[in-house]
């Protein structure tokens, strides 16, 4: 097994495998992956800071089997911010008594060592830690876009300006993000009066309320049988112990995609033509970012 050791923020790290192929269909590597996460972490740390972070891993690729992991490993380093987080409990998570024990990616040194252990997707709750381990009130509304076969990224747009009409009549300022997969994400800033349940209330109001509106196009039911051709509102993901790709984390897919941050005008197009809008790649991410900076931040 190779391995380099460099010097991140006064941290010292191994790093293994980087020429391991993680991506077989595009042959990208551990190593480029890194570069990746290295590069978008000036505008990716603000939306992870603070957050309890669950990782999905692929030790050989995202052609082998991922899986899950919420607990800090065995062996995490004494420098990386971990939160005891209440819970109560989940199937074959391990347990520490009534809590799960997150890390927390406040800084470069910890994303590299989480990355290092092929955790390509990183998911993050709506709501931060405070000083004391302690979650507060959501700071973030989302509403997860769906599309069933065989609807797309242009009926995801469509329904996006309907929700994002819906969120300001709430005072809230919708914010698009691709999702990577499949469709899209649509986040709004909260002031952080309401609580887990009072955030997914009001998502599964405006989810309800558009299906009744556009019953041809939108539904908000979580049977995938009613789905087909519709665009699935997911409300569920405002609560408490519910989790949602972060804005600039690779997917696990056949392709190194990105949770991409968008403008309101290329969703706009991709509404209005059905070659518009794509799922983002990490180097086209990077060219972004480049060119306007963080398009989610505020």
């Amino acid at each position: 097994m190779s391995e380099v050791q460099v010097e991140v923020e006064g941290r010292r790290l191994r790093l293994s495998n980087l020429e391991k192929v993680l991506y077989p269909r595009t042959g990208t590597t551990k190593g480029e992956v890194l570069h990746y996460y290295a590069q978008v972490a000036p505008v990716l740390l603000p939306h992870l800071k603070g957050r309890a972070v669950t990782r999905i891993r692929w030790p050989h690729g995202v052609a082998e089997a991922s899986f899950f992991e919420k607990n800090a490993p065995a062996g995490t380093p004494s420098w990386v911010r971990t939160v005891r987080v209440p819970t109560s409990g989940s199937r074959g998570e391990s347990r520490h008594g009534d809590h799960l024990v997150f890390p927390v990616v406040d800084d470069l040194a910890t994303l590299t060592w989480l990355v290092n252990l092929a955790a390509l997707e990183l998911h993050v709750h709506q709501w931060r830690v405070g000083r004391h381990g302690r979650p507060r009130n959501p700071d973030r509304l989302v509403i997860d876009l769906d599309p069933g076969e065989p609807a797309g990224l242009p009926e995801c747009a469509r329904v996006a300006l309907l929700v994002r009409d819906r969120l300001a009549e709430h005072g809230l300022t919708g914010r698009p993000v691709t999702s990577g997969s499949k469709g899209l994400h649509l986040y709004a800033a909260l002031p952080g009066r309401l609580n887990p349940e009072e955030t997914t209330a009001l998502a599964r109001a405006i989810a309800e309320e558009l299906r009744a509106r556009h019953p041809d196009l939108v539904t908000a039911t979580m049977a995938k049988a009613r789905r087909p051709g519709k665009v699935f509102l997911d409300w569920s993901q405002n609560a408490g112990s519910k989790t949602t790709i972060s804005p600039y984390s690779l997917r696990g897919r056949e392709r190194p995609f990105v949770a991409a941050p968008l403008t309101w005008a290329e969703v706009e197009a991709g509404a209005q033509d059905p070659l518009a809008l794509e799922q983002l790649t990490f180097e086209q991410v990077l060219e972004r970012v480049a060119a306007h900076g963080d398009l989610f931040t505020g």
